[in-house]
């Protein structure tokens, strides 16, 4: 008769087995984000981690949904924007009456751009850019592209398309999933 903790062992044996078994089959470290605001604060994050991860040796691939697609647009990247309002983690708090003020947008992406300069980080852009020279899987969600109107045309060159099931099993595939 076998105990329930015997079960439990043989379960968790067997999910370390076909766990190994599933990665076995290249070896490589795959780390799978998913992009889905287009602001300038919120495009850092993903390009960060995928060009580092890419650095490290590892194969990254970065979904970009909803408002995340703004990110790989010819005519948006190097214009996204930062909202001062409502984000209280923003170098300088503004309280929200501030916030809503007209031009307290275009102050608050200025300070950040300028920030990022300051710190010599590289523009969205170049690091679209170098995301693309170490091989990181730009992938723009096809059902977003459908809902929004949104034309391969008017991606940066070199995106790929695909619908969420085909990301979904590259993610299934990582050993790093982050939704950022």
């Amino acid at each position: 008769m076998t105990t329930l903790a015997e079960k439990v062992v043989l379960d968790a044996q067997t999910f370390n087995r076909l766990h190994a078994q599933s990665h076995k089959a290249t070896d490589i470290r795959r780390l799978a984000l998913v992009a889905s605001k287009g602001t300038l604060d919120m495009a850092y994050p993903p390009l960060i981690l995928a060009t580092t991860a890419a650095a490290m040796g590892m194969e990254a691939g970065v979904f970009f949904t909803f408002y995340g697609l703004d990110i790989l647009k010819k005519s948006k990247h190097n214009r996204l924007q930062v909202a001062p309002l409502a984000n209280p983690a923003a170098p300088l708090p503004v309280p929200n009456i501030l916030g809503a003020l007209p031009g307290a947008t275009a102050a608050a992406t200025w300070v950040m751009n300028r920030m990022m300069r300051k710190q010599k980080m590289p523009t969205i852009g170049e690091f679209l850019a170098l995301s693309q020279q170490l091989g990181v899987r730009l992938i723009a969600c096809t059902t977003t592209m459908g809902i929004m109107g949104v034309k391969k045309e008017e991606l940066l060159d070199g995106v790929e398309l695909q619908g969420a099931a085909a990301f979904l099993e590259y993610a299934s595939k990582a050993q790093v999933t982050l939704f950022v």
